[in-house]
């Protein structure tokens, strides 16, 4: 039997469920682009105000007056008194020539434990208070020379050294008449005897001084006024 519908009585049972059906497939496509979708970056957080240290400038003379910002000058109640000066330094030790001539300024004066005759080219001394017949023994050559010390070709400073050395050894050695042979200084500068002024300087008044009795220029034999004999205590 044929049934026709064209005058829209047709019988659609299903139709209801058709709609239903296409309702949740709408809904099931928008979850799943609502799943599917990144949600939007999250925005960067502000960067931090600068302190207002930072934001000072940075030269030599900012940064000294950021630092001593608080600080507060000295009264004059607290002011501390200067120091004590730094102690000087000792002045230099005079050289051998200032020294030289002040001792024998001292000779000349008569500042010395020695009684001195000299003249261009003879030199003596004796101990003041000594019996001067001593002198006259010695000058004539009556002490056996014992040692002898040569002071050719040795600087004033060498000298000195050699001079003062082999007196203490002298002595030291039981010794009583040495020789010590400095030059008639006509190799020197102006013909001068330097050694020979000098050693009647060290002789007379050095630190060897209280080691010599008496001394004077020796005989011919034993180089006579290039040389003396030393006459030294026991």
């Amino acid at each position: 039997m044929l049934v026709d519908d064209s005058d829209g009585l047709r019988h659609r049972p299903f139709a209801p469920m058709g709609e239903e059906l296409k309702r949740k497939q709408k809904e099931a496509r928008r979850a799943l682009l609502a799943s599917t979708r990144q949600p939007p970056p999250p925005e960067p957080p502000p960067p931090p105000a600068a302190s207002a240290a930072e934001q000072e400038p940075v030269d030599d003379l900012s940064l000294f007056a950021r630092e001593m910002r608080g600080v507060q000058p000295l009264g004059s109640s607290d002011s501390v008194a200067p120091g004590a000066p730094p102690p000087q330094e000792a002045p230099a030790a005079r050289d051998d020539d200032a020294e030289a001539m002040a001792e024998l300024a001292d000779l000349v004066a008569g500042r010395s434990s020695f009684d001195i005759a000299d003249s261009d080219e003879y030199v003596e001394g004796i101990a003041q208070g000594l019996d001067r017949r001593l002198l006259k023994r010695l000058r004539l050559g009556q002490f056996a020379v014992q040692a002898h010390l040569d002071l050719h070709g040795q600087t004033r400073a060498l000298a000195r050294d050699a001079v003062e050395g082999f007196v203490v050894e002298s002595r030291q050695r039981g010794r009583r008449c040495v020789l010590i042979v400095h030059g008639r200084g006509l190799n020197s500068k102006d013909q001068v005897p330097v050694l020979k002024e000098a050693l009647k300087v060290w002789l007379a008044r050095g630190r060897i001084a209280r080691s010599v009795l008496a001394f004077c220029s020796a005989r011919p034999s034993d180089g006579g006024t290039g040389a003396v004999y030393v006459l030294l205590r026991r």
